[in-house]
C-alpha cells in the first residue's frame, strides 16, 4: 500500500507545472557563498534545510519526510533533532532527496529536462566507478584498478558538486517562499461590479465603451390599442364634426313611416 502511494507520487510529480526558482546550472552564480558552505559543511547545510522546510517545527519531522521505508518507525517523536542528525550524518543522500521531494510536492514544482540530465549522470557515473570497483577486484589487474580509483574520484567530486547545487536550490526556494527577494507584484483591482436593478430600464455599462450614436431604448415597447393590428399605424380619428350631419334624422317625412303593409295581414292594427 506504501509502495504503491509512493508510485502514485511520482507520477502525480510529474504532471507539477511550476518550477525552481533557480535550476542546478544557475545556483554558483545565484548564491556562492552559499553554494561554498553546502560544499565543505554538507550535512550541517541539510540539517538546516529541513529544519527550515519544516518551518522549524520538528513535531513534524519524519525520517525521511515519509519517504522511505523507515519513515516513522525509527522513534522520531521522542527525539525529533537527534532523530534528524542521524539521518544526515548516516543516509546524506536520502536526506537531501527527503528535502527536495518535500518542497515539490509542497509548491508542485517539476525538475527541468537540464537538471535530470545532471542528477543522471551522477547516478550512471556513481554506476559505473562500482562496476569498475568490482571488476578490477575480481581480475587483479593493476591498470583497471587504476582506471577504477580515477571513476571512483571523478564520481565522488560529481556527486558532491551536484548535492551542493541542489541544496542550494533548496534554499534559494525557500527563501522565494518566505518573502526575501521583495513582495510580490499587487494585481489591479478590478472595477467595482454594478448590477441592474428592477428600476432601471438600461443596465449600466460598466467596463464597456459608449457606442456612438447610441440612444437608450425603453425596456418594453408601447403596445397597439385594443383592436388594432400589431405593427401597423393607428387608425385616423374621427373628424370634429361626429355625429355626421343629418344623423339621426328630424323626423320621418309623412307616409313613410310605418311603411306601408306594415304590420301584415292577420295581425291586428
Amino acid at each position: 500500500m506504501a509502495s504503491q502511494q509512493q508510485i502514485e507520487k511520482m507520477q502525480a510529480r510529474q504532471n507539477f507545472r511550476n518550477l525552481w526558482h533557480s535550476d542546478l546550472m544557475s545556483t554558483i552564480q545565484a548564491d556562492t557563498p552559499y553554494c561554498c558552505f553546502s560544499l565543505w559543511c554538507a550535512p550541517c547545510v541539510s540539517y538546516l534545510l529541513r529544519k527550515r522546510a519544516l518551518y522549524d517545527d520538528m513535531s513534524r519531522y519524519t525520517c525521511c519526510a515519509g519517504y522511505m521505508p523507515c519513515s516513522g518507525r525509527c522513534g522520531e517523536s521522542k527525539c525529533p533533532e537527534f532523530c534528524l542528525c542521524t539521518e544526515v550524518f548516516l543516509c546524506f543522500g536520502n536526506s537531501v532527496a527527503s528535502t527536495r521531494f518535500l518542497l515539490q510536492d509542497e509548491f508542485n514544482i517539476q525538475t527541468t529536462q537540464c537538471d535530470n540530465c545532471i542528477i543522471g549522470f551522477m547516478f550512471c557515473l556513481q554506476q559505473i566507478a562500482c562496476i569498475f570497483s568490482i571488476v578490477a577486484m575480481i581480475v587483479g589487474s593493476e591498470e583497471i584498478q587504476e582506471a577504477s580509483q580515477l571513476l571512483s574520484c571523478l564520481a565522488d567530486f560529481v556527486y558532491c558538486t551536484v548535492c551542493a547545487c541542489m541544496q542550494t536550490q533548496h534554499k534559494i526556494e525557500m527563501d522565494k517562499r518566505d518573502g526575501k527577494f521583495g513582495p510580490q507584484p499587487a494585481m489591479a483591482v478590478p472595477p467595482v461590479q454594478q448590477m441592474s436593478r428592477i428600476d432601471q430600464q438600461v443596465p449600466p455599462s460598466v467596463g464597456y465603451a459608449p457606442q456612438p450614436g447610441y440612444a437608450p431604448q425603453p425596456a418594453y415597447a408601447p403596445q397597439p390599442a385594443y383592436g388594432q393590428p400589431y405593427g401597423y399605424p393607428p387608425a385616423a380619428p374621427p373628424s370634429q364634426g361626429y355625429p355626421a350631419p343629418g344623423y339621426p334624422p328630424a323626423a320621418y317625412p309623412p307616409g313613410a313611416y310605418p311603411p306601408p303593409g306594415y304590420p301584415p295581414s292577420g295581425y291586428p292594427k
